[in-house]
C-alpha cells in the first residue's frame, strides 16, 4: 500500500499486527439499495483491521448506499453482512460514520468544538457526563485538523473546507474502530487534504479499519483494496490489479492517462445524480 499522504510506503500497523484477529467487515453475496429495491448485488468481501477499503465510481453507482446500508441506516435486501461481529448499527460506540452531505444550518448557534465533542455520544450517551479524557480527545482532534484557533467559531460561519475539517475532527473525536467516510475530501483544499492523508495514516496505524466512497483515483490508489462500482461490482481487489485503464473506462466511460511522475490516472466523469 501506498501511504495516503503520497508516499510510496506502507503503512506501519499496531504492534500487535494489523491483520490481526477476525475481520471487522464481511460481507457475503450482499444485495443492497433502497425501498426493497436493489442497487448493487453479489458484494463479497473480508475487510481487516487497520486496512483501508475504496469505493470507487460515480455518483449514483452505489457507493453511497452501501455505506448507509454498513452503518445501519438501509437494511440489506439480500446477503450477509457482519460490521464488528455483530449487524450493522448493533456496535454504534466503535464506528464513526460521515456522510456526504452535512447540515451547516444548526437551530442552535453551535461553535466548531461543540459539533466535536458530538463524536463522543455515542460513547458517553447523549446525556452523558464527558470526562476530562473527552474534553482532551475533542481538543486533540481539532489539533490534528488544524482548526484548534477554530474552536469557538460559529460552525455556520466556516467555509466549506473548514466545516468539513470540524466534521473530520469529529470523526477522530470517536476513537472507532470503524471509520466509514463518503467523499471526506470533497472540500478540502490541497493543505486540508495533505492533513487529511495524515490523520488517515495514523488512523490505520491505530489499527481502525476504514471505508472510504471517492472520485479521486489517486486516494484510492494508497488504499488495500479497492472496489469500482457502477450500480455493480466492476472489479475488487488490490489498487495495482483493479485501477487498470479498462476497468476505469468501464466504470466512468472516459478516462484520460496521467502523464505526471506517478503516472497515475485521471477521470473525467459524466454528468450523473447521487444515488
Amino acid at each position: 500500500m501506498v501511504s495516503m499522504n503520497g508516499d510510496p510506503q506502507r503503512v506501519a500497523g499496531p504492534a500487535t499486527g494489523s491483520s490481526d484477529g477476525p475481520a471487522c467487515l464481511v460481507a457475503e453475496r450482499l444485495t443492497v439499495g433502497h425501498d426493497g429495491k436493489p442497487i448493487v448485488s453479489d458484494i463479497t468481501l473480508e475487510l481487516e483491521k487497520g486496512r483501508a477499503l475504496a469505493l470507487v465510481g460515480m455518483n449514483g453507482s452505489g457507493k453511497s448506499t452501501l455505506l448507509k446500508t454498513l452503518v445501519g441506516l438501509l437494511p440489506l435486501i439480500q446477503g450477509r453482512l457482519e460490521v464488528l461481529g455483530t449487524r450493522p448499527g448493533g456496535a454504534p460506540g466503535r464506528m464513526a460514520y460521515l456522510s456526504q452531505f452535512q447540515s451547516s444550518g444548526f437551530v442552535l448557534p453551535l461553535q466548531s468544538a461543540d459539533v466535536v465533542r458530538m463524536g463522543r455520544f455515542a460513547v458517553r450517551g447523549l446525556f452523558g457526563r464527558l470526562t476530562r479524557q473527552d474534553h482532551d480527545l475533542v481538543l486533540e482532534s481539532m489539533r490534528r485538523m488544524g482548526i484548534e484557533k477554530l474552536a469557538h467559531a460559529p460552525v455556520r460561519a466556516l467555509s466549506g473546507g473548514q466545516q468539513q475539517r470540524v466534521y473530520l475532527a469529529q470523526v477522530l473525536a470517536r476513537q472507532a474502530d470503524v471509520l466509514v467516510l463518503d467523499e471526506p475530501t470533497a472540500s478540502l483544499d490541497a493543505a486540508g487534504k495533505e492533513i487529511y492523508a495524515q490523520v488517515m495514516d495514523a488512523e490505520l496505524a491505530r489499527g481502525a479499519a476504514i471505508i472510504v466512497a471517492t472520485h479521486d483515483i489517486r486516494e484510492a490508489a494508497r488504499c488495500d483494496q479497492v472496489m469500482l462500482m457502477a450500480r455493480r461490482v466492476i472489479a475488487l481487489g488490490a489498487p495495482s490489479q483493479v485501477l487498470t485503464p479498462e476497468a476505469l473506462l468501464e466504470t466512468f466511460g472516459i478516462i484520460l492517462m496521467s502523464q505526471g511522475r506517478e503516472g497515475s490516472l485521471a477521470v473525467i466523469p459524466c454528468e450523473h445524480g447521487h444515488d
